[in-house]
């Protein structure tokens, strides 16, 4: 599933956040460099749904996307 814009909501949210990806990254157990790949929607494949969620839980946010099971 792709949906455009949502490394742009992430980078919004972590700047609203004030913490450093460094840390946001290491909460959500991925690479600075792939949090950086998944902001400017560099990901080759599809985004797991775990990392999604890692991320929104590190963030407190809901970015609304809905994974068919």
């Amino acid at each position: 599933m792709e949906i455009s814009g949502l490394g742009g909501k992430i980078r919004q949210a972590r700047k609203a956040d004030g913490r450093s990806v460094e840390v946001l990254a290491g909460e959500a157990e991925i690479s600075r460099s792939y949090w950086h790949d998944i902001e400017a929607e560099r990901i080759r494949d599809a985004l797991p749904e775990d990392t999604l969620r890692k991320i929104e839980r590190v963030l407190g946010i809901d970015l609304g996307v809905k994974f068919n099971d």
